[in-house]
Formats: structure tokens, C-alpha cells, sequence
């Protein structure tokens, strides 16, 4: 069974990374289990940080390495928070700061859209000159409460109106069909099944 590294130690995305990858014969592990320590995220772009990440991961285990660098962009605030999503309120990281600064900034704002962004590369080495790059996007508004109790980050706030609810009151099931995340991992795969990787 082929092995890649995947450059972050977050529980839920490694259990949805592996799920994904395992019909491929390949082995998802985090790279905290190969002594992998966290790399330093200083692009202003998700895609950017997203292959610092992979390259850095692949630098010290010799394995294939998958990235994934994802946030929240809200259109009357340019993009922001963007890239600084899990630190929007400073350090240390915190949703219950993020989400409160998120609806100070958009007090009595008219223009409420937002969309989650995720950027996926995979790279077969460090130098890799050809990694495979995937992004998805997750298109909403944002709410001016938080409501529902499920989710993460800002899915108290982020607002589908097609379900007429916020990620955070939707299933499991509903949130892998529709998410960010999830249209980048449909790209990426579409990618690997054309390269055959």
C-alpha cells in the first residue's frame, strides 16, 4: 500500500482524507505520528502556504505529502479574514473570538456574502516541479447571530441559503456534499485518476 503524509494533525481531516484515498490503496498519516513538526504559513495565499506546507512535510519523511490551507472570505471586508481565519482574532487561536470580531466587523453591513475557500496540493517529492493543485468553494453569507451548534470555526455564522440554515445546523452527510473541502478532494481525485498517480 502506497503512504502520504498528510502535513497537519487534525483529527477530522485526516479520518475524511483517509476514507477518500483508502479505495486508491493508499495510506493516510499524519505527520505528527512521523515527527513531522508544524510549518511556518507566511503567504498571503491559500495555494502558497498550502505547498510550503506539502514541501515541507515531504522534506522530512521522503513520502508524498497532501495540503490543504483552507479559510473564510467575506466580500465587504476584501477577502478578509482569508488566510488569517484561525487567528482573525489574534492569538491564541479561538472561534468564539474569530466569530465575535467576524460580526463586529459586519455590524449594520448591508453586504453579508462570504465563501469558504480550500486550497489541496499534493506533491510526490520536496521538489517536486509538478504538484497537483485542487481548490473548492463553498459560496454563503454570513448570518448576524450565530446559530446551531454543530460544525467548527465559523459555521455558526456562515449561512447556506439553499439549505435555509448555517453549516452549523446541517448533517455530517449534507456538509461532505457541499463544502469547501469536499470540491477540492472531488478535483484532486479527478487529477490523480488522469495522471495515474
Amino acid at each position: 500500500m502506497k503512504k502520504i503524509v498528510l502535513a497537519s494533525n487534525n483529527a477530522g481531516k485526516l479520518k475524511e482524507f483517509a476514507l477518500l484515498f483508502a479505495p486508491l490503496s493508499i495510506e493516510i498519516i499524519a505527520q505528527g505520528q512521523l515527527g513531522v513538526p508544524e510549518c511556518p504559513e507566511p503567504y498571503e495565499t491559500f495555494v502558497e502556504n498550502a505547498l510550503a506546507k506539502a514541501r515541507h512535510a515531504a522534506k522530512i519523511t521522503g513520502l508524498p505529502a497532501l495540503a490543504d490551507d483552507s479559510g473564510l472570505c467575506v466580500h465587504a471586508l476584501g477577502g478578509a479574514p482569508g488566510v488569517y481565519s484561525a487567528r482573525y482574532a489574534g492569538e491564541p487561536k479561538s472561534d468564539a473570538r474569530n466569530n465575535e470580531k467576524l460580526l463586529s466587523e459586519l455590524k449594520n453591513h448591508p453586504e453579508r456574502s462570504a465563501w469558504y475557500y480550500a486550497a489541496l496540493v499534493l506533491v510526490r517529492s520536496e521538489n517536486d516541479p509538478q504538484p497537483l493543485i485542487a481548490d473548492g468553494v463553498c459560496r454563503g453569507e454570513i448570518a448576524n447571530e450565530l446559530i446551531g451548534d454543530g460544525g467548527f470555526g465559523y459555521d455558526p455564522l456562515f449561512w447556506l441559503p439553499q439549505f435555509n440554515k448555517t453549516v452549523a445546523q446541517i448533517s455530517a452527510n449534507e456538509k461532505a456534499q457541499i463544502s469547501h473541502r469536499a470540491k477540492a478532494l472531488k478535483v484532486l481525485m479527478a487529477k490523480l485518476e488522469e495522471t495515474g498517480l
